[in-house]
C-alpha cells in the first residue's frame, strides 16, 4: 500500500452502515471519492440489505459488487453487537450470540472477499474491533474475548494475504458516542448501566472515530488507535502493567459494588 493511500474512486462496502460508525465510515469514504455500497440488517434508503451472519447475504453483496463494480478495493467489517457481563452471570446462549455476529460476522465478511482480493492482487480489510480487544476490563469476558480475536484474527489475514498485495487493519476505539447501546443484551444489569454511561460521557463520537479509520489506512497502519482515551489506556497496559492490573482490579471492585 503506498504511504498515503488516496480513496478516490475507491470501491468500498461497509457493514452496520444505517447509523452510528457505519454512517459516520460511509459518509466519510464518499467524501474522499469513494464508492460505497452501505449494507446493513435491513434494507432502507441506499442501504443493501446484508445480516453479516447470513452466508448467502454475503454471497448476494459479492455478485452485487462483481455484477456492478467488477471487484473491491476497501471491505470494511463494522457491524457489531454489544454485550458482556460477569462470568457467573452471562449465559452460554449470551456468549453464543455476540461471537456469532461479532467475530463471525467479520469471518464470513473475509472469506467473501479473500478470493476476489487475491485475483485482483490488491485490496484492504478493514475491521471494527475494540478497544476491548486489547485491553480487558472486569464485567466483559464475552465481548473482550470476541474483540481480542477479531484483533488475533485481522493480523493473521495481514500474514497470509500480503503476498496479494492485500492489507489488513483493525480499529480499536474506546467508548464513543454512539447507538450501539441499543444492541446490548444480557442478565448483568449493573454491566448494562456501566457501559451506557461510559458511552454517553464520551467526548469523542462516530465521525471522529471514521475520520481517524480514514486517516489511518491512508497511512497504512494495521492497528488503529482513533482516540486518546484508547491510546492512553493501551500504552498503560504496555508500559506499566502492575499499574494496569491495578486499575482494571479497582474497576472490578466498583462493578461488585453495584449489585
Amino acid at each position: 500500500m503506498p504511504a498515503h493511500r488516496s480513496f478516490d474512486g475507491a470501491r468500498v462496502l461497509v457493514t452496520g452502515a444505517a447509523s452510528g460508525l457505519g454512517a459516520a465510515l460511509t459518509a466519510r469514504f464518499r467524501s474522499a471519492g469513494a464508492s460505497v455500497l452501505a449494507t446493513d440488517l435491513a434494507p432502507g434508503e441506499d442501504l443493501h440489505p446484508l445480516d453479516i451472519t447470513s452466508d448467502d447475504d454475503w454471497a448476494s453483496a459479492r455478485a452485487k459488487v462483481e455484477r456492478e463494480w467488477g471487484g473491491l478495493d476497501v471491505l470494511v467489517n463494522n457491524a457489531g453487537v454489544a454485550g458482556g457481563g460477569r462470568v457467573d452471570r452471562a449465559t452460554l446462549e449470551e456468549w453464543q450470540w455476540i461471537t456469532e455476529v461479532n467475530l463471525f460476522g467479520a469471518v464470513r465478511g473475509a472469506r467473501t472477499f479473500a478470493p476476489v482480493f487475491k485475483t485482483q492482487r490488491s485490496g484492504c480489510v478493514v475491521n471494527v474491533a475494540s478497544l476491548a480487544g486489547l485491553v480487558h476490563p472486569a464485567g466483559m469476558g464475552s465481548y473482550n474475548a470476541v474483540k481480542a480475536a477479531v484483533v488475533a484474527f485481522t493480523e493473521t489475514l495481514g500474514h497470509e494475504l500480503a503476498g496479494y498485495g492485500v492489507t489488513a487493519h483493525v480499529v480499536c476505539p474506546s467508548y464513543f458516542r454512539t447507538n450501539l447501546m441499543d444492541s446490548l443484551r444480557g442478565e448483568d444489569e449493573a454491566l448494562g448501566t456501566l457501559m451506557r454511561r461510559l458511552v454517553d460521557d464520551s467526548p469523542t463520537t462516530a465521525d471522529d472515530v471514521a475520520a481517524a479509520v480514514l486517516e489511518g489506512v491512508g497511512r497504512g497502519d494495521e492497528l488503529i488507535l482513533p482516540d486518546d482515551a484508547a491510546r492512553a489506556a493501551y500504552h498503560l497496559k504496555t508500559t506499566d502493567r502492575p499499574a494496569y492490573d491495578a486499575l482494571m482490579r479497582s474497576q472490578a471492585a466498583k462493578l461488585e459494588a453495584m449489585s
